[in-house]
């Protein structure tokens, strides 16, 4: 059909289609008034434009038709003329940090959702990308690790900078960040910490606001360490502080995490997920007299593992020491010690640990 499909990548998700979204949506053969309505009453710039298969055949403006008109159209001419039949598209499971970046290279509001089959099943709007409320949450994002199991890549730049999908690691979260609506992120840098700050600068590109915190290469403070920086240095709002590794690629639901915070009362929310591992033999289970009782083939076990990626609230900050080496792991430990609530919030969306090269080649598809 001529147009370009970005097609799926190793961190996507499946989007939802918007309210009234096929009221965006006009044939061929539509005329100039019918696609201005459409465009008026489905609250984009543009419609998207199918064929009698319904099949995508392209989108027309606002700026199109209202060009056409002055060049002399009519309302009732039909807008095949001015279909723009090579725009771009995204696949189902492209990640909303992905669009969002597309978005703001190519300069556009609007990407329509194509299947394999060419159909539409839904349209990404800028509005919807970046989330219409803005959270008081701040993010904090540990970025500051040697990445020593990364080398020689980490050599000359942090892990959190290693490309995956064409973009840093730390870029796609901070694109996640902004699409649920966090809009101030905390950077803890460390371990070459120029390259971190002067791609990001204040956030300003990625739509957010960018402060950084930095951890002495010679004296590491820890995850938790970092939290006492940002005590120390910047201005914590009253509300649930997100805190994560910064090699994570992920499209866990931002909101969905911090509402089971507040919905439990916790201190600490730390999200949690199924880690699976296939024993690649039978297993045989025997009694004292090494009788067999038993012969499992290939049996599965499976654990509930820590995703690196929690919601604390600020009161906890004051808990952190000012100086040494303290992991963040120390602090829910304390939490515990005290008897107060620390919640398990389960998710199963996209999630990879980019900490070993195997990591990274799945991260990148080539696993």
């Amino acid at each position: 059909m001529g147009s370009k499909v970005v097609g799926m990548d190793a961190i996507g998700t499946q989007p939802v289609p918007p309210a009234g979204f096929d009221r965006l949506v006009v044939g061929l053969d539509a005329t100039i008034l019918q696609a201005l309505a459409a465009i008026d009453v489905g609250g984009a710039n543009a419609a998207v434009v199918v064929d009698g298969l319904e099949r995508f055949a392209g989108i027309v403006t606002d700026g199109d038709l209202r060009r056409a008109l002055i060049g002399g159209g009519h309302l009732t001419g039909s807008i095949r003329p001015y279909v723009q039949a090579t725009a771009l598209t995204v696949a189902p499971h492209v990640s909303r940090a992905h669009v969002l970046d597309l978005m703001r290279v190519r300069g556009v509001n609007q990407l329509p959702i194509v299947d394999a089959d060419g159909r539409v099943t839904g349209i990404h709007r800028l509005g919807d990308v970046i989330g219409r409320t803005t959270r008081p949450n701040v993010a904090v994002v540990m970025a500051g690790g040697r990445g020593t199991r990364l080398y020689p890549l980490t050599r000359k730049v942090p892990k959190p900078m290693v490309t995956v999908a064409g973009r840093p690691i730390l870029e796609w979260i901070v694109l996640h960040l902004v699409g649920a609506g966090i809009k101030r992120i905390v950077l803890a840098t460390g371990y070459l910490a120029e390259h971190v700050e002067e791609h990001f600068g204040g956030g300003e590109r990625f739509g957010c606001s960018i402060e950084y915190v930095r951890d002495p290469e010679d004296a590491p403070r820890g995850s938790g360490g970092a939290l006492a920086m940002v005590r120390d240095e910047l201005d914590v709002p009253d509300a649930p502080i997100v805190v994560m590794n910064g090699d994570l690629i992920t499209q866990f639901d931002v909101g969905a995490m911090l509402d089971h915070h507040r919905c439990t009362g916790a201190m600490v929310t730390i999200a949690a997920r199924p880690l699976f591992h296939e024993v690649p033999f039978g297993v045989i289970g025997h009694d004292s007299d090494h009788r067999v009782t038993e012969l499992v083939e290939k049996p599965v076990m499976s654990w509930t593992i820590n995703a690196g990626i929690y919601a604390i609230e600020p009161s906890l900050l004051d808990r952190v020491p000012s100086d040494g080496e303290y992991p963040i792991t120390e602090l829910v430990g304390e939490c515990l010690r005290r008897g107060e609530h620390v919640s398990a919030w389960d998710f199963n969306d996209e999630w990879n640990d980019v900490g070993r090269h195997d990591d990274l080649a799945r991260a990148r598809g080539i696993q």
